[in-house]
C-alpha cells in the first residue's frame, strides 16, 4: 500500500489514484482511500481523472461570473425554497445547518453567522423536479455548457471513487455505482469576498460554519488561498487545517454515506475560516474560489447499512431509509 500513499496533511492521507484508475494497484489504492475515510473522513486524490485543462476554465468561468453586477447574477435567483438548490445566492443568503442526535431526537442546529459568501449551483439539465436556473441568453455566452459539461465529467469521478469504497469494504465494486446516476448531484461554484480578518476571527463573521455534508460524498477543488479546516474525530472542536495540496482532489463522506456505511466511514464537521498563514492587506483576508461537486444516489432509492460494514456481533444501527426523504429535507433546512 505505501506505494500509492503519496503523504499526509495533517492526518489527511494524500493518495495516487492513477494505480486504481489504470487497475495496476486497484485493491491498494481503494484500502488507502477506506483506510483515511475511516479514520478521518477525509482524502486527497492525485492523478483524479478530471483534466487540468477543464478544472483551470471552470475556475475561470466562476471567476468571470461572481464578477459581474449584482444585478446580472441576480437574473438567475436561488428561488426561496432550499429544496430547490439551483441558480445564485448572495452574500448572507444561505446560513449552514449542522445536523445533530440529541436524545435519539433528529434536530438542525443552525450557525450563529451568516456565511459571507456567494454561490452559483446547477445539477442535471433534465431534472424536472428541480430544474437550472441559468443567466438569461446574451449573458455570459459558454458559462451554461462549461457547467454542464463539467458536472458530467465530476459523476465519472464519483463513480470511481464509489469503486474504490466498495472495493475498500470487501463488496461488489458496482454496489454503490448502480444508485448514483448523476441525476441529483449539484455543481456549486463557490466566491468568499475578501473580508476583515479581525471579524473572521472573532467569529462574527464565517465564510462557512462548521457542518458536514448531507450526502454520499463530495468532491472539492480548492484554490491556493487556504482555509479548510477538519474537525479532529477524536477531539471535538479541535479543528486542523486541511490546507491545498497541488494537484489534488478532496474528497470526504457525508452524513448519508455514513449512515449507510454503518458508521464506519466517517462524516466529518469541517468549516472554512481565514488560514493561519493568509496574507491581509490593510486588514483584510483575500478573496477565495472553490467548487465542491456534491453527489447523491437517486432519491427513489431506499437503502440500508451496506454488506460489509456489520455482523452478528456488531449489527447494523440504522433501518432502511429513503434517500429522497432525507436528502430534500436536508436541502431545506440550509435556507
Amino acid at each position: 500500500m505505501t506505494s500509492v500513499l503519496l503523504g499526509d496533511a495533517h492526518g489527511i492521507s494524500v493518495v495516487d489514484f492513477k494505480p486504481f484508475l489504470d487497475g495496476s494497484a486497484k485493491q491498494d489504492v481503494a484500502n488507502a482511500i477506506l483506510d483515511s475515510f475511516k479514520r478521518v473522513g477525509f482524502v486527497y486524490l492525485i492523478n483524479h481523472g478530471i483534466p487540468e485543462e477543464q478544472i483551470k476554465g471552470m475556475f475561470d468561468w466562476s471567476k468571470r461570473f461572481f464578477a459581474q453586477p449584482m444585478e446580472v447574477k441576480q437574473q438567475a435567483p436561488h428561488p426561496p425554497s432550499g429544496t430547490h438548490h439551483r441558480g445564485y445566492s448572495a452574500p448572507g443568503q444561505e446560513k449552514v445547518v449542522q445536523h445533530v442526535y440529541d436524545d435519539n431526537e433528529l434536530k438542525d442546529v443552525r450557525a450563529k453567522a451568516p456565511d459571507v459568501k456567494e454561490s452559483f449551483e446547477c445539477g442535471w439539465e433534465d431534472n424536472a423536479g428541480m430544474p437550472n436556473i441559468w443567466l438569461p441568453d446574451g449573458i455570459l455566452p459558454g458559462f451554461k455548457e462549461a457547467c454542464t459539461e463539467f458536472y458530467w465529467t465530476c459523476h465519472e469521478t464519483e463513480l470511481q471513487v464509489l469503486r474504490a469504497i466498495t472495493i475498500g469494504l470487501g463488496i461488489g465494486e458496482d454496489y454503490l455505482v448502480k444508485y448514483h446516476h448523476g441525476h441529483h448531484n449539484q455543481l456549486r461554484l463557490l466566491h468568499y469576498p475578501s473580508v476583515s480578518a479581525a471579524q473572521l476571527k472573532d467569529e462574527k463573521i464565517a465564510r462557512i460554519g462548521a457542518h458536514s455534508d448531507f450526502g454520499s460524498i463530495t468532491l472539492l477543488l480548492q484554490d491556493d488561498a487556504g482555509g479548510l479546516e477538519v474537525e479532529d474525530p477524536n477531539n471535538p472542536g479541535e479543528f486542523k487545517s486541511a490546507p491545498p495540496v497541488a494537484g489534488a482532489l478532496v474528497v470526504n463522506a457525508g452524513d448519508f454515506m455514513m449512515r449507510w456505511s454503518n458508521d464506519v466511514l466517517r462524516s466529518t464537521v469541517h468549516r472554512v475560516r481565514a488560514p493561519s498563514n493568509a496574507k491581509t492587506v490593510d486588514g483584510m483576508v483575500p478573496d477565495r474560489y472553490s467548487i465542491p461537486y456534491f453527489c447523491s444516489p437517486e432519491l427513489t432509492a431506499v437503502v440500508e447499512c451496506l454488506p460489509g460494514t456489520y455482523t452478528a456481533d456488531k449489527p447494523p444501527k440504522y433501518p432502511p431509509i429513503s434517500a429522497g426523504e432525507y436528502i430534500l429535507r436536508r436541502l431545506a433546512s440550509n435556507y
